[in-house]
């Protein structure tokens, strides 16, 4: 398995010109959404939306809020749903945002490299 952080930056969808200082994240395929401190999203003015539930990798149940925001990193971009992390929450780049950025993880070189999109079909009638 391979472990490696990226600087993920936060950017209100808003008020595009409010973003983050970047934040070491833990690049993590196994978690759904990306995980962000809570008191960084609101000093970018990134409000809460809903309550998700969750359930970690040792069974514990939690709820934490969830927001909207611009997420970014080593030239990726996109807009997705972002977990306002509490105290002893890990900071985390899920796998959505990843998706998202039309990226994958290299496990070798510790980074994310740009994927080529499929299309269904184009021009087929």
């Amino acid at each position: 398995m391979s472990m490696f952080r990226l600087p993920l930056r936060a950017t209100n969808p808003k008020r595009e010109e409010m973003v983050s200082p970047p934040v070491e994240a833990l690049v993590d395929t196994g978690s759904e959404l990306s995980w962000l401190p809570g008191d960084v999203l609101t000093s970018v003015g990134i409000t809460p939306r809903r309550t998700k539930h969750f359930v970690t990798a040792t069974g514990q149940r939690l709820s934490r809020q969830i927001g909207y925001a611009i997420l970014s990193t080593d030239g990726f971009e996109t807009n997705d749903e972002v977990v306002f992390a509490e105290p002893g929450d890990m900071t985390l780049l899920g796998v959505r945002t990843i998706e998202g950025f039309g990226a994958f993880v290299d496990p070798l070189s510790h980074r994310l490299v740009a994927s080529t999109s499929i299309v269904a079909a184009v021009g087929c009638l």
